[in-house]
């Protein structure tokens, strides 16, 4: 077997070579007599089937096998001459050709190794940070939006009929074609009108009822109903208004403060505190994901010059490929159909990015091993958990999602980045 070995660079082998047919039969000896010892045939022993039998029943199988035997061999035989271990390699190799001849196969296939990323003055491009401040107003803000937020609601004592964005107090019955039908029934049932809360149509028709009046609502259900039973269906209800509610004013003392921070220490002025803390956090967050990080992004990825896996490349390529997909209408897709030389020009569009893409992450990694960032799988977790309550999403279900999906990987990349970024511009003190 001719085995030719071409560096293209650092991080990419090019290994070419000859594989000829004696090899590929010699390998379906091997494999018949070695399958011979465990099959068991008709008319023969457990274990001494012989080979000609065994190439009779499985000669397809047993070829391709020889076949992926043999190019194992080569690429293992290319390895070794250019000096590359297993460890080195990453991703699978890339076929160039596969030339399959009378009396060989004709093989070139390109094998993409981890790049050296060598980490020198990587502090010196960090953007320079001012940390914010919270002003006084803004905390006073926060504190009075959070008192809003406190605010009890209370019966309206000066009686007068329903407005926009009252909230209110009804029982309610609904009907289609005279039938009472199930989950269209509430008593002492708390709504602001509004809030797009109920179907369209019934919360306007509120408005103007006053205490202890009866009313018939008219509505039809939206064609897209979740209930096949009831979507597009004309329905009436039968509505008692109980009161109406208005929301009085919250004392902010220190009671207040105990109560929010579950603290029965705490005051109001540990409430501004807290609050301060969180409009400087606010503040961060937002010059971190709109400025910080994009800019330290490009000047790591301009700092840093290293060969990538052209393999790596081509996946990164391949996703946003996808995802520019993703976003076309028919047309535009149907332009692309049976188009080589239209694809290779939109994968040549985006080749810049891909690079820039896969360069940032080998740099992250890099980084996060010499600064000794680590983000467990717990911490993944519990992120994704939190979000998903934030959300009011079920974090069981999108744990799950992630899990079966292969996304959590990316989501601590994620983390990862976040926190190693964070510890170069200082923003974890």
């Amino acid at each position: 077997m001719k085995v030719a070995v071409k560096k293209i660079d650092d991080a990419n082998v090019l290994v070419s070579g000859t594989i000829e047919n004696s090899v590929i039969e010699a390998n379906i000896d091997r494999l018949a007599k070695e399958a011979g010892k465990q099959m068991k045939v008709d008319g023969f022993r457990q274990g001494k089937v012989p080979a000609h039998v065994v190439k009779k029943l499985h000669g397809d199988k047993l070829r391709q096998d020889a076949e992926s035997d043999a190019l194992k061999s080569l690429v293992d035989q290319g390895m070794k001459e250019a000096g590359v271990s297993a460890a080195d390699v990453i991703g699978e190799p890339m076929f160039k050709k596969y030339d399959k001849k009378e009396n060989e196969i004709d093989v070139e296939l390109e094998i993409s190794l981890k790049p050296n990323v060598v980490l020198k003055d990587y502090e010196k491009v960090v953007p320079a940070f001012e940390k914010p401040k919270a002003e006084a107003e803004e905390v006073e803000a926060k504190l009075a939006e959070i008192a809003k937020q406190q605010a009890p609601f209370e019966k309206l004592k000066r009686k007068r009929m329903v407005r926009d964005e009252d909230t209110v107090i009804i029982d309610f019955e609904g009907f289609v074609d005279g039938v009472a039908f199930e989950g269209g029934k509430a008593e002492k049932f708390s709504l602001k009108i509004g809030s797009g809360q109920f179907i369209p149509g019934f919360e306007e028709q509120i408005i103007g009822m006053k205490y202890d009046e009866e009313k018939t609502v008219s509505v039809t259900f939206p064609e897209a109903y979740q209930s096949d039973e009831l979507a597009g269906k004309d329905a009436e209800f039968k509505v008692l208004l109980h009161e109406i509610q208005e929301q009085v004013e919250a004392e902010v003392n220190d009671a207040f403060a105990q109560k929010l921070l579950q603290d029965d220490k705490a005051t109001v002025e540990t409430l501004k505190e807290k609050l301060s803390e969180q409009v400087v956090q606010e503040k961060v967050s937002k010059v971190y994901n709109e400025e910080l990080k994009p800019k330290l992004i490009e000047a790591l990825v301009a700092h840093f010059d290293f060969a990538l896996p052209n393999n790596i490349v081509e996946q990164e390529i391949d996703a946003k490929i996808n995802a520019k997909a993703r976003e076309m209408k028919e047309e535009e897709l149907a332009e692309f159909k049976d188009n080589a030389e239209k694809i290779e020009a939109l994968r040549e569009e985006v080749r810049a990015d891909a690079e820039n893409s896969v360069k940032a992450t080998f740099i992250v990694d890099a980084l996060a091993k010499k600064e000794a960032v680590n983000v467990g799988d717990q911490e993944v977790s519990q992120a994704i958990y939190y979000e998903s309550m934030m959300s009011g999403q079920d974090p069981e279900q999108v744990i799950k999602y992630y899990t079966d999906n292969n996304l959590l990987p990316a989501v601590k990349m994620g983390m990862i980045e976040d926190k190693l970024f964070g510890k170069l511009l200082g923003l974890d003190k």
